[in-house]
């Protein structure tokens, strides 16, 4: 209570009272309170989370008032998975910061799963990632943008790369660096090599981390596999090539704009939905 008081620049008592008008007004309590602090109630915590909605109703009115205000300036927090985020996001936010130099985006980027969280705390507005299961819920809706391919790739000075004709099977004795197993994208790539017939290669390096991947990939040493749109869109990558092997439709991803439903969004959103349909065009057609 005190810290509340503190935050609000008002006195505990203002704080204290505050409250118990509330719950006389609504009849019940909403917190408990014991020695080591205080605790919502279940009343308490219906209350705090319809109120997250109200409030994030008030926020988009506001970013939607300054952008009639002002059409060339508004704020929009954006949810990817790092893969997506460093390319297909990145290349949409490039277009938008070069006609609106004064919309400011925040990129949240993260695992799908933490992506997911963020926009059902309504901390971010949208999220682009890859969707690789049905989306749990129906408070949720998603658009896809485009099918995401897996792909084999090596660095440029890679023995592998003077090759024109191989299977993934040729490759299995090689050094791999791969995603952990219990990720989501370890997943896709463990289904990559089980479709092709073949299990998961015994991995020199697993790691979670794209820049040590990447910084691997350029000794000229090491395989990986990787989602289609990194060639489509290099950014901070080393000179990858992609080696001629194709792998099963069954491996391809949809990537998707995910909102919540029944939710308002910002003008500035819009935008950057108008921006990723037109930039997902290409990739819609993409085929190895």
């Amino acid at each position: 209570m005190g810290k509340a008081a503190a935050q609000l620049s008002v006195s505990q008592s203002a704080i204290s009272k505050a409250i118990a008008d509330m719950e006389y007004t609504l009849g019940v309590r909403l917190l408990d309170r014991s020695p080591q602090g205080v605790e919502p109630t279940i009343y308490g915590r219906a209350l705090l989370d319809r109120g997250l909605v109200a409030f994030d109703e008030l926020r988009q009115a506001m970013k939607q008032i300054e952008f009639l205000a002002d059409p060339t300036a508004g704020e929009l927090r954006i949810g990817a998975t790092i893969v997506v985020a460093t390319g297909f996001v990145t290349a949409i936010l490039d277009q938008l910061t070069r006609r609106y130099p004064r919309i400011v985006f925040h990129v949240l980027a993260a695992e799908a799963g933490m992506s997911y969280r963020a926009l059902e705390e309504r901390k971010v507005d949208l999220v682009v990632t890859n969707i690789f299961a049905p989306l749990a819920g129906e408070h949720m809706q998603a658009e896809v943008l485009y099918e995401e391919p897996q792909v084999v790739v090596v660095g440029a000075q890679n023995k592998w790369t003077r090759r024109r004709k191989m299977k993934l099977a040729d490759l299995m004795d090689e050094p791999w660096t791969l995603p952990p197993p219990d990720t989501l994208f370890g997943s896709v790539v463990a289904e990559a090599f089980r479709a092709s017939g073949l299990d998961v290669p015994r991995a020199t390096v697993v790691t979670s981390n794209i820049s040590v991947r990447n910084a691997l990939l350029a000794t000229g040493r090491f395989l990986t596999m990787v989602q289609g749109s990194v060639l489509a869109f290099p950014t901070d990558n080393p000179a990858l090539k992609d080696l001629p092997i194709e792998l099963p439709q069954a491996t391809r991803r949809p990537v998707g704009l995910i909102t919540l439903k029944n939710r308002t969004l910002n003008p500035v959103a819009q935008l950057f939905i108008d921006s990723a349909r037109e930039a997902a065009k290409p990739l819609a057609k993409y085929r190895r």
